[in-house]
């Protein structure tokens, strides 16, 4: 077993057999899945993956899946068996879920299928959830729903703005009020003071 290297091969008496190392990439789709409530949704992922060939133990267990088999029969195993493991999560996840996490739901994909797949020799490089979508406007709904939200969230925090900022006004103008008042006061005094002392010298 050589991974990536130059062997001799003696004619009649050996057989040589080549099995791709190649990084493989895999649109994973389920389609019409239903989910946790019973919602039917379809995913699209895009994983990257291939046979380890520098790890040996995986590329033992590669070798006694895929020895013979073409890139195009990997591809396939390997696709059927992500897609089984998209579609059970997609099962066990509310839409809500799959839909506003799709970080959680890539991870949890990616990790089950990793473990199964190790068993093989492939391991998976990368998986992203592409695509969510569903043909009875659920979404669409969701995407209402949060849209409007999400504007009112927006009311509310102008509104509080225009609150506060009216309020730190009124305080302004309250504390300039008091200035004057204050400053009015103050030259009555002086004044007063000032109409005494002429008084006294007359």
């Amino acid at each position: 077993m050589v991974a990536g290297g130059r062997v001799f091969v003696l004619p009649c008496i050996q057989q040589i057999q080549r099995i791709s190392l190649n990084t493989l990439t895999l649109n994973v789709k389920s389609e019409k899945v239903y989910t946790r409530h019973g919602v039917p949704i379809s995913v699209t992922g895009i994983a990257q993956v291939k046979i380890q060939g520098q790890n040996k133990e995986m590329l033992a267990a590669a070798c006694q899946m895929f020895l013979g088999k073409s890139e195009s029969e990997i591809t396939h195993i390997a696709l059927e068996t992500l897609e089984g493991h998209q579609r059970a999560i997609m099962a066990h996840m509310t839409v809500e879920e799959i839909y506003k996490d799709r970080k959680k739901f890539s991870e949890q994909v990616f990790k089950v299928a990793s473990s199964d797949l190790v068993n093989m020799g492939i391991s998976v490089v990368s998986y992203t959830l592409k695509d969510i979508h569903d043909d009875q406007d659920y979404l669409h709904s969701l995407g209402k729903a949060r849209t409007a939200q999400v504007q009112k969230d927006a009311r509310m925090g102008e509104a509080e703005a225009k609150r506060d900022a009216g309020i730190k006004v009124r305080a302004g103008q309250r504390r300039l009020f008091n200035m004057k008042k204050a400053v009015k006061k103050t030259r009555e005094r002086w004044s007063k003071r000032g109409g005494g002392g002429q008084n006294e010298t007359r």
